[in-house]
């Protein structure tokens, strides 16, 4: 079974943590996709805990995004639910428009509130 948590990895290496060197040329890229993969590595270790602890039933479609953030709120967990929703905006940000403000300070918080939700669960 893949390790989600592993998304949280790459995000932190093309986040530019970790050491690595990424060229100006795919700095944007790369930082866009950090953020992306940031969200994934959260939500999906989210989904499958609630899955298995708080009996989350997943639809399999595009509304367990937002589905999942409310299943935490209504556990009692509202810091889950606020960070996945700003993973989640932040995601959208990168992955749809054509200027995403403040770029390096979205890729450092979307790591933050990423590792903040993997630790929590």
């Amino acid at each position: 079974m893949f390790d989600w948590r592993d998304f949280l990895s790459l995000a932190e290496t093309l986040g530019g943590i970790q050491g690595s060197t990424i060229t100006v040329t795919i700095e944007e890229a790369a930082y866009r996709s950090a953020v992306s993969r940031a969200y994934y590595a959260a939500f999906c270790h989210a989904k499958a805990y609630a899955v298995q602890h708080l009996g989350f039933r997943p639809s399999n479609t595009p509304s367990d995004h937002g589905r999942l953030a409310w299943h935490f709120l209504a556990r009692g967990m509202p810091l889950i639910r606020q960070y996945l929703d700003d993973l989640r905006d932040w995601r959208n940000m990168c992955d749809y428009d054509d200027v995403v403000p403040d770029l390096s300070k979205k890729v450092e918080d979307a790591l933050k509130e990423a590792a903040l939700v993997i630790q929590a669960l």
